[in-house]
């Protein structure tokens, strides 16, 4: 089971790209999950529907349409790259980006799920007593949600870390750079005798996502546990 070099270099970027991921993409769920949980305006479906494409699209379209957006040559990607010099394509910031896109659905609906599940109740005793909107998010209903928001993270982080097609159409196959676990298996799959290397990898894989996934349902019901003593 000993890791070579290589193989260490693919763990550790799935795991900072996993974590760049889920932490850059959760102020935008909490909106998102805001606004279809809670607004009414028109072209919340078609919101609803943007938000839950990369769930029923082929990874290869999300990573190809992530590549003419945000490619040096796409709309998007060359402004940020003249202007900010952020560059995404063939970038483990790219790589970063697709696992985003990729589980942001979970995010959102782990997290939209919590909110409706909130007593409107309690906001509204919050507002009465002179608390602005504001500060009735942060005191009432992100405690109340917090079991939501840590599923959401955990579950985002796992999918990050399995997560191959759209990475791989993206941003390639870069060892050092771009080639996360899953990319690396697939590498090993592909010469004589890398099967050995691949079977480490999965064994690694596996034990870092049921890691997550158990870790996630430890601290739901932990934050359950304190937002029902509170």
């Amino acid at each position: 089971m000993a890791l070579s070099d290589a193989e260490w270099t693919a763990v550790r970027l799935s795991l900072r790209v996993a974590t760049v991921a889920m932490l850059s993409s959760l102020p935008v769920a909490l909106l998102v999950a805001m606004a279809l949980a809670r607004g009414r305006f028109w072209g919340r479906s078609i919101l609803n529907g943007i938000v839950h494409m990369p769930l029923i699209l082929p990874p290869v379209v999300t990573g190809f349409v992530l590549l003419l957006l945000f490619g040096r040559r796409g709309p998007i990607g060359a402004f940020l790259a003249d202007n900010f010099g952020l560059v995404f394509s063939f970038r483990w910031t790219g790589a970063a980006l697709a696992c985003a896109v990729m589980g942001f659905p979970l995010m959102v609906r782990s997290i939209r799920l919590s909110i409706e599940a909130v007593d409107r109740k309690l906001e509204d005793a919050a507002s009465t007593l002179g608390a602005n909107p504001i500060w009735v998010f942060l005191t009432v209903t992100v405690p109340l949600i917090l079991p939501g928001i840590v599923t959401g993270m955990i579950l985002s982080f796992a999918k990050a870390m399995g997560e191959f097609g759209a990475t791989i159409t993206f941003v390639s196959n870069i060892p050092g750079e771009t080639q996360t676990l899953s990319a690396a298996i697939y590498s090993f799959t592909q010469v004589p005798g890398g099967d050995a290397g691949a079977m480490r990898l999965a064994i690694i894989s596996i034990i870092l996502s049921m890691t997550a996934l158990m870790l996630s349902e430890l601290l739901a019901a932990a934050a359950a546990r304190r937002t029902v003593a509170a």
